[in-house]
C-alpha cells in the first residue's frame, strides 16, 4: 500500500519535468483523483507546502530527473525505522494495561498524548501493565505505535 502511494506521488511530482517548460504549474490536487490523494495521505497543510515548493522549483529541461533506484526504495521500506518525513519517534509509557488493540482502540500515554488505532489488530497472550512504547513516524504523515519490536505495529493517529 505504501509503495503504491509513493509511486502515485512520484508520478505526480515528475509530470511537470516531462512536460514542456512553458506550461503553468498544476497543483497536486488537480493531478490526482480523490482516491489517489487519499492513498497518499497528505494533510491540507502538507499539500499546500508541497505545491508551494514545486511551484517555486527552478525551471528544468524537458528530461525527467532519474528516479531513485528500486533497491534504495526497498531498503528504506524494510528498515526498522521508517523514513522520517518531519517527525521524531515518541517514547513514553502507556497508562494502564493493554491486552491488545484493534481499529478504534485509544491509547493514552504518560506524556498526556492520546493515539487512536486506525489499522491493525493484535491480541496479546497476557496483558502488559504500563508497557514502554514507541510511536514512530512513517511515510506521508503516518504514525505507528510499537509495543514491542517483535510485534506488529498499529497504525495510529493522534486525537488529543
Amino acid at each position: 500500500m505504501q509503495l503504491k502511494a509513493i509511486a502515485v506521488l512520484t508520478l505526480a511530482l515528475l509530470a511537470p519535468w516531462a512536460a514542456p517548460a512553458q506550461q503553468a504549474y498544476v497543483p497536486i490536487e488537480q493531478r490526482l483523483t480523490p482516491a489517489q490523494l487519499g492513498e497518499v495521505g497528505l494533510s491540507p497543510a502538507q499539500l499546500e507546502t508541497l505545491n508551494r515548493l514545486l511551484r517555486a522549483a527552478p525551471a528544468q529541461d524537458t528530461a525527467a530527473p532519474a528516479p531513485a533506484p528500486v533497491a534504495a526504495q526497498d531498503a528504506a521500506a524494510t528498515q526498522h525505522e521508517p523514513a522520517d518525513l518531519g517527525g521524531q519517534p515518541i517514547r513514553s509509557r502507556l497508562k494502564g494495561s493493554v491486552d491488545g488493540w484493534e481499529p478504534g482502540t485509544v491509547f493514552e500515554l504518560d506524556n498526556g498524548q492520546q493515539w487512536k488505532v486506525l489499522k491493525g489488530s493484535m491480541k496479546l497472550r497476557k496483558p502488559l501493565d504500563a508497557p514502554e512504547i514507541v510511536v514512530v513516524p512513517g511515510l506521508a504523515g503516518r504514525w505507528f505505535l510499537q509495543v514491542d519490536e517483535d510485534m506488529p505495529k498499529a497504525r495510529v493517529y493522534r486525537i488529543d
